[in-house]
């Protein structure tokens, strides 16, 4: 039977922290920028934690993040 194969394209937007959980990146920090607060992009520069009922749903593709 062949490897199991992270989602390539996960890799880029999620991260594994040391304890297990998944941290997502916001959208809508990409471009325009310049039309955007100061607030606004202080705002999306942080990563939440991913809601643990859509870590369940992803957690066969995410397994190999790590």
């Amino acid at each position: 039977m062949p490897k199991m194969k992270t989602h390539s394209s996960l890799k880029d937007r999620f991260k594994i922290t040391g304890t297990g959980k998944v941290k997502r990146y916001k959208a809508h920090k990409n471009h325009l920028l310049s039309g955007k607060s100061p607030r606004q992009k202080r705002v999306l520069n942080t990563q939440p934690l991913m809601h643990t009922g859509d870590y369940a749903r992803l957690k066969q593709q995410l397994l190999n993040l790590k």
